[in-house]
């Protein structure tokens, strides 16, 4: 009986490892088949069968990427609006947060209802109405038409992360500020920020990938090659006679090599930030 019941739990055991193994290799395939791609030429990306491995191992596609300076211009742009989103972002939400968390004010249960709200806009219904916004403004194909509409969808997240955070930490640390003689102002810098680092990664990890990620809005807002990020630039290197597949691959590894830094640096503070809001 027992021996019958050590058996079905090893068949169970090896049948749940073989369940994980293939859901691994399932995600990871076009991982690997994207960064195997790149390392082609176009013409045996092409080639019947496909080739798991290249043949003939070039880096052609990546001397194309880094001596192009077009390309190298979409880099920039994802960078600069990237950085300055989440910079602005972080900055505002740690503030807001902070005034929900710590303070009491009228109107504080409303502003906070329809900031949860905003959450269940699907973005791209608001997409007309933002590029009649930004042409009107005079912003449309200039890096702050990027950054303030990628910090509308940004800000109610973030605020609410950040709160949630915030709500984890005792009123002892202020107190203890204000004993000594500090302002709220003081206790916020000094003491409140550098224990909410893993909320303020959380909140930063998940804004970066948001502007990293984007395309719809970068597209519609976005005109001139010298604006454009790294998924338009992607995007584009599919021309109406050929494609540029080896380029494509290239760009889409480079492309993420800075989420998997910020991720795999960051993954530590990043699952902690966002799972101490739940734990109140």
């Amino acid at each position: 009986m027992r021996r019958s019941k050590r058996r079905k739990e090893r068949l169970l055991t090896l049948g749940l490892y073989a369940g994980l193994l293939g859901g691994l290799l399932f995600a990871t395939f076009p991982i690997f088949w994207m960064l195997s791609s790149s390392f082609k030429s176009n013409t045996e990306i092409f080639a019947l069968p496909p080739t798991v491995l290249p043949k003939m191992f070039t880096v052609e596609a990546y001397i194309a990427i880094f001596t192009d300076g077009q390309k190298l211009r979409y880099f920039f742009n994802s960078y600069l609006v990237a950085f300055a989103v989440t910079g602005l972002t972080v900055f505002i939400a740690l503030l807001s947060a902070y005034a929900f968390s710590r303070f009491r004010f009228i109107g504080k249960n409303s502003l906070n209802t329809i900031i949860i709200s905003t959450q269940t806009i699907p973005p791209i219904t608001l997409l007309i109405p933002f590029f009649g916004m930004v042409v009107s403004y005079g912003l449309f194909d200039t890096y702050w038409a990027l950054i303030l509409t990628y910090m509308v969808f940004t800000l109610p997240y973030a605020i609410l992360l950040m709160t949630g955070y915030l709500n984890t930490l005792p009123r002892d640390l202020d107190e203890a500020v204000a004993v000594d003689g500090g302002s709220s102002w003081t206790a916020l810098w000094r003491v409140i920020v550098p224990v909410s680092l893993p909320g303020i990664v959380a909140t930063s990890v998940y804004t970066f990938l948001l502007c990293w990620n984007e395309f719809l809005f970068a597209l519609t807002l976005t005109k001139s090659s010298d604006m454009r990020t790294v998924p338009i630039g992607i995007q584009m290197l599919m021309g109406q006679h050929a494609f540029e597949w080896n380029e494509m691959m290239a760009m889409s590894v480079l492309g993420s090599v800075p989420l998997m830094l910020v991720y795999l640096f960051a993954q530590k503070y990043f699952l902690a930030g966002m799972t101490a809001g739940a734990v109140k």
